[in-house]
């Protein structure tokens, strides 16, 4: 049974993201905060469950949350900051959405959250003065595999896979060659075969290896 908080004390917020290790589209992420009365059978890290529980679990939970956030982090930042600083940015984006604002934040992982703010950079938001030091102000706690030990984290595992493949739906109808439809991303055998075949598009993350060596692109 996945525990309701980390600490029972205070206003706790759970942050996960989802498509850290995919080729294409974004990394995205979520940020939630749940009455200390929520109950949601079914609920556990989003990997666990088939896509037909994520998408009946997604509106109980957004119904039921006292706030969340959804943050979307593209291709071209993740090329420039690269994926683990777009991926803690991406959650601590959608900390900064929530109202009210958390006292306690605990992260799936084993990373603390507020290690990279304020970085310089061309693309993306930029955070404020004002939004790192709140951030800073924040207590934060690293949980591996904390999106099957707490509701919080699991409940945002779930908001940010369903946004994320809603996202890949989406760009799929632009790109169906890749079947992003299916694959949502990642690196499978059939989207390294198209990408070899059709060449990578302006949803690819140009900073990954998009083929293993054998399947290099020729130009």
């Amino acid at each position: 049974m996945l525990s309701k908080s980390y600490n029972n004390l205070i206003l706790e917020c759970g942050t996960d993201e989802a498509g850290r290790g995919c080729l294409a589209g974004p990394v995205t992420a979520a940020a939630i905060l749940l009455p200390n009365n929520f109950e949601l059978n079914l609920l556990n890290d989003s990997k666990q469950l088939s896509e037909k529980i994520r998408e009946k679990l997604k509106p109980e939970i957004e119904e039921k949350a006292i706030s969340f956030a959804i943050t979307h982090i593209f291709p071209n930042e993740i090329d420039e900051i690269n994926i683990l600083n777009a991926s803690m940015k991406a959650m601590q984006e959608s900390i900064l959405q929530l109202n009210p604002k958390p006292e306690y934040i605990i992260v799936d992982g084993n990373r603390p959250l507020n290690g990279k703010l304020g970085m310089k950079q061309k693309t993306g938001k930029i955070f404020t003065i004002e939004e790192i030091e709140l951030l800073k102000s924040i207590p934060n706690t690293s949980i591996i595999k904390g999106d099957s030990k707490y509701l919080s984290i699991a409940a945002a595992s779930v908001l940010a896979k369903t946004y994320r493949d809603e996202y890949m739906d989406k760009i799929h109808e632009e790109f169906p060659m890749y079947n992003w439809k299916k694959n949502k991303g990642y690196p499978t055998t059939e989207h390294r075969e198209a990408i070899k075949k059709y060449g990578p598009c302006k949803y690819h993350r140009m900073s990954f290896r998009l083929l293993p060596e054998q399947l290099e692109l020729e130009f």
